[in-house]
């Protein structure tokens, strides 16, 4: 949050900072999608960075926004992450830069999350691969 870049790509949540390693596709976390090893397989090495996050089996990340609202009071400060082969909008809690819980949303709607933003009114809103927009408020 703050200035720093987030990116969730390669089924990872990194702070990419210039300089540093992120090792893809040297160190990977997880398999391909087809089920084979990615490279050598290996998930470290010396001078290459961790993820701060990555989901195994791989989830296909697509879109990325943290909530800042208050609509969801109990999401201030969550990351979003849309979903193309997971089928959901996960939400992710942060601990300053660790994630501490993961909630998997929309799941029962088995529909590939292209995209994610929250609205000026703090609502969350999710797009599906097949072009359905999703609003997410309070019950």
């Amino acid at each position: 949050m703050g200035d720093r870049a987030w990116s969730a790509r390669r089924d990872e949540l990194n702070t990419p900072e210039a300089g540093k390693n992120y090792g893809w596709p040297v160190i990977v976390h997880g398999i391909d999608y087809i089920g084979t090893k990615i490279g050598q397989g290996i998930t470290e090495k010396a001078g290459m960075e961790q993820p701060l996050y990555y989901w195994d089996p791989v989830i296909a990340p697509s879109g990325l926004a943290f909530y800042t609202g208050d609509l969801f009071p109990q999401w201030k400060g969550s990351v979003f992450v849309g979903a193309l082969r997971g089928e959901m909008l996960d939400r992710l809690t942060l601990s300053g830069k660790k994630v501490v819980a993961e909630e998997p949303l929309l799941v029962d709607l088995h529909a590939r999350i292209r995209d994610v933003r929250m609205g000026p009114e703090g609502a969350v809103y999710a797009l599906t691969d097949n072009g359905k927009l999703l609003k997410l408020t309070p019950r």
